[in-house]
């Protein structure tokens, strides 16, 4: 009885920890895009700036560009590059606490696999398919 328990529990710290992997490395995908989009922002506002401000800039939307004052673009550039910022930090705060998580549930793994070496032997002479 207490050893289906045991398998019960294994069974439920597993599906928890590949649950908790997949959205780190959701919010590691997400923390990369906005890390690119930042720079892009960036790297657009380095070549924006020094423009002379009656310049002829353009905004590209879809396939066609669009006359824009320098102004407009500069501000929506500075704008994508907070939001960016803003972004890459609260999905930061996400990565920590999935990582304190992952770090739980090992935890509770250990302990459950030091409670019954019988489990720990039977799933290191499992084979993955």
């Amino acid at each position: 009885m207490a050893d289906e328990a045991n398998r019960a529990a294994f069974m439920e710290i597993q599906g928890r920890m590949i649950e908790l992997t997949a959205k780190l490395k959701q919010v590691q995908n997400q923390m990369r895009n906005k890390e690119g989009e930042k720079k892009r922002a960036f790297l657009t506002l380095e070549e924006i700036r020094p423009l002379p401000d009656d310049a002829n800039t353009y905004k590209s939307i879809g396939r066609t560009f669009v006359l824009e004052p320098k102004s407009v673009l500069v501000n929506e550039q500075e704008q994508k590059l907070k939001d960016s910022e803003s972004a890459i930090g609260s999905l930061q705060t996400s990565k920590e606490y999935i990582e304190k998580q992952i770090g739980e549930v090992e935890s509770n793994l250990r302990e459950l696999l030091n409670q019954d070496p019988s489990l720990a032997r039977q799933i290191m002479s499992m084979t993955v398919m």
